[in-house]
């Protein structure tokens, strides 16, 4: 008997965690709601706060800048190893090693 995890769209997630948020009804009773864990709900209540702290503190901001320049920086070794490999292309072609392969 095997079990396969429950995928749960995020805007399921996302109801779920506001009814968590607004603590009008108990976790359990969530639960039973929404047939879903009441670990499983404190789990993604937990990981909310945490992105909602990340967002106000500008950590999400600091991110996006670092990924900016970490796509840049990979493009940039993308051009040069292409040069390289073209390069190395017209080396082995004009010694006769046969190095006309298309990449």
């Amino acid at each position: 008997m095997s079990k396969t995890r429950k995928n749960y769209p995020a805007s399921f997630k996302t109801k779920v965690v506001i009814s968590a948020l607004r603590e009008d009804i108990p976790v359990s009773e969530l639960a039973l709601k929404y047939g879903v864990h009441a670990k499983v709900i404190h789990r993604w209540k937990k990981e909310a706060v945490a992105s909602m702290e990340a967002g106000f503190s500008g950590k999400l901001e600091v991110q996006k800048n670092d990924h900016a320049s970490e796509v840049k920086e990979l493009h940039a070794k993308i051009g040069q190893l292409s040069v390289e490999r073209d390069f190395l292309v017209d080396a082995s072609n004009r010694l006769g090693l046969g190095g006309d392969r298309k990449w």
